[in-house]
């Protein structure tokens, strides 16, 4: 049995989504935060000591795998036949690569480093805050161009590429505050998602009453860090 460990409101939650896509059984085995990072039983299950992680008894007793691209690679093509990714042979396959791998190229890295700089009260005037805020910036004006061009991140289909890109759009936000109002094909973008049926069972499952992170204003920042700040754009 595949089993996916899950920390609550983190961009795990892109494997049970995934699942639920693609219609395949799972044990889903849910992680609180401590407060802020993950709990010492889910931190001892890999080096990195993080989220997302499987592990597949049924490939092996010992098997266990971290880094949700490869988490995500592993079960398209073990377990559902390909589906959600797009071959070479496909017109849009470059696309379909490009924003793949986007999600923890680029945007997570982006929200992750302003997250960093405004949470240790840097001055918004500081060069190094406005570097992470550029940063921001410029992943999400890629986004609200593409998802403005095209109806998913790969262009006509929804695939695995959407599955990575989103939780940095919601979840994350938690943790970096960002008012998304003025990106209105994003926010179009987001609420085709949120009313996937996957998507919905997926977050019933994993990250039942987590605040909502769908519309343009930004969520309350994450309780778990025990201070308040401001993102500046």
């Amino acid at each position: 049995m595949l089993t996916v460990h899950h920390l609550q409101n983190s961009q795990s939650e892109r494997i049970p989504w995934l699942c639920e896509e693609l219609e395949i059984p799972y044990d889903l085995k849910l992680y609180e935060r401590d407060p802020i990072l993950a709990p010492a039983s889910l931190k001892a299950l890999t080096p990195m000591q993080a989220s997302p992680v499987i592990t597949d008894e049924e490939t092996d007793p010992d098997f266990v795998l971290s880094e949700s691209g490869a988490i995500v690679e592993y079960i398209i093509h073990k377990y559902g036949s390909g589906r959600l990714a797009l071959p070479p042979s496909h017109p849009d396959y470059a696309d379909y690569l490009h924003w793949f791998h986007f999600a923890n190229g680029n945007l997570q890295p982006a929200m992750s480093g302003l997250f960093r700089v405004a949470v240790t009260d840097v001055d918004p005037e500081h060069p190094i805050y406005n570097l992470a805020a550029n940063a921001v910036r410029k992943v999400l004006a890629h986004v609200e161009q593409r998802v403005g061009e095209a109806t998913w991140l790969a262009g006509d289909e929804f695939t695995a590429a959407d599955v990575m890109n989103f939780w940095s759009l919601t979840g994350m936000r938690v943790f970096t505050p960002l008012d998304l109002s003025g990106y209105p094909n994003i926010l179009t973008y987001m609420e085709r998602i949120a009313n996937r049926k996957a998507y919905k069972v997926a977050m019933e499952k994993g990250d039942r009453g987590r605040e909502s992170c769908l519309g343009g204003p930004p969520p309350k920042v994450f309780a778990g860090l025990g201070k308040t700040y401001t993102i500046f754009l």
